[in-house]
């Protein structure tokens, strides 16, 4: 049997906020698509079972249209059972607003474990948590060593902090549970590991980035599984566009021309489909201020968004103002005798010298 397993959809997301309105409708849009497209994968590829382990919605207030759309996805391919557990973010009315719910769309409760028998002697159980759950829950799961066992959860793995109101997973309690497959969601990058001596967990990641927090190739997972187990497992990425946030070096002895000659050579492969971010570190020259306005405009090859973020940190060279008696030598030596971190030293001379100039200029 093939089983799809996605999470983390996050339909009708606000999106990126620095995206333009008619750009953030676009991705609204592209994301409900490539929602449509991952069910037709599953329609051409002959996948039985699709996991949706939580968040597929990403707020109370969903527009209807999107709602629709989803629930037309569960009724035009009877074929498919798709299981549904809902995640931190999925608190829309979209059950609510079910006349029936599908009889290929199975739920699960936040009261108990439950369970569905599948073809091959596959049992896939889950169990809906928040935050204020306990992790004495897990314990209360009970499974048949006999069958090939999926468990669907969705929360934060108790290895990262925790985020967004999710449940903590812990996943040492997991362990000898006579597990194959523990579907997951809420950790937005794709991760495949073992859980045990019998089983592996994953994270399928989401199926396409919104921020620059989702960086890299985004998709879903695709199991091949028997009564064996699982035969085989495969990343499929189908999604429209791609983040990037690149970060370039800064040297002392760079200038602007340097910096845009740099930032140039890593944008040489980049694709003007996708959302890129320049995040600038090293250290610069105390002189130079850094033009990210204009470094973007001498940098941009037409990219969806792009943007250029500057983290640079000035290098002092205390000795150039030993004897410097100017305002901004003695602003400089001031700071160098303060009891702090050099880390700390550096961000208030630099203040402090860019202060000194505007006055300069302003007289």
């Amino acid at each position: 049997m093939k089983i799809l397993h996605c999470a983390d959809i996050h339909l009708d997301s606000k999106m990126e906020n620095k995206l333009s309105p008619d750009q953030a409708r676009e991705r609204r849009k592209e994301i409900l698509e490539g929602f449509h497209n991952m069910i037709s994968y599953a329609e051409k590829n002959d996948i039985q079972t699709v996991l949706i382990a939580g968040d597929l919605f990403d707020r109370r207030h969903i527009r209807k249209t999107v709602k629709d759309e989803v629930k037309q996805e569960f009724i035009s391919h009877p074929d498919i059972e798709f299981y549904y557990l809902r995640g931190n973010h999925d608190i829309t009315d979209f059950l609510d607003d079910l006349d029936e719910v599908p009889k290929n769309l199975h739920l699960f409760s936040a009261d108990r474990w439950t369970s569905y028998q599948c073809p091959d002697n596959i049992v896939i159980t889950g169990r809906e948590l928040d935050a204020k759950s306990s992790s004495d829950l897990l314990s209360e799961m009970v499974l048949d060593p006999s069958k090939v066992n999926i468990v669907m959860l969705h929360g934060q793995d108790s290895e990262y902090q925790s985020r967004d109101n999710a449940y903590t997973i812990e996943l040492p309690k997991l362990r000898g549970r006579y597990i194959d497959y523990l579907a997951l969601g809420h950790i937005h990058s794709y991760r495949w590991e073992e859980l045990d001596d019998r089983g592996v967990y994953c994270y399928p990641g989401c199926p396409e980035g919104r921020g620059f927090d989702e960086c890299g190739k985004k998709g879903f997972v695709v199991l091949d599984i028997d009564s064996t187990g699982i035969r085989s497992h495969e990343f499929v990425s189908l999604a429209k566009r791609q983040l990037h946030e690149i970060k370039v070096g800064v040297e002392p002895d760079d200038d602007l021309n340097a910096i845009v000659k740099k930032v140039k050579a890593v944008l040489e492969k980049a694709s003007p489909d996708d959302l890129i971010r320049i995040d600038l570190f090293g250290r610069k020259n105390m002189d130079l201020e850094i033009d990210c306005d204009w470094i973007r405009m001498h940098t941009d090859q037409g990219f969806y968004f792009y943007d250029v973020k500057d983290d640079t940190r000035v290098r002092i060279n205390y000795e150039n103002f030993a004897h410097d008696w100017s305002l901004k030598g003695t602003f400089v030596r001031t700071v160098q005798g303060l009891d702090m971190d050099e880390e700390r030293k550096a961000q208030i001379i630099e203040l402090g010298i860019r202060a000194i100039m505007e006055g300069s200029l302003q007289e």
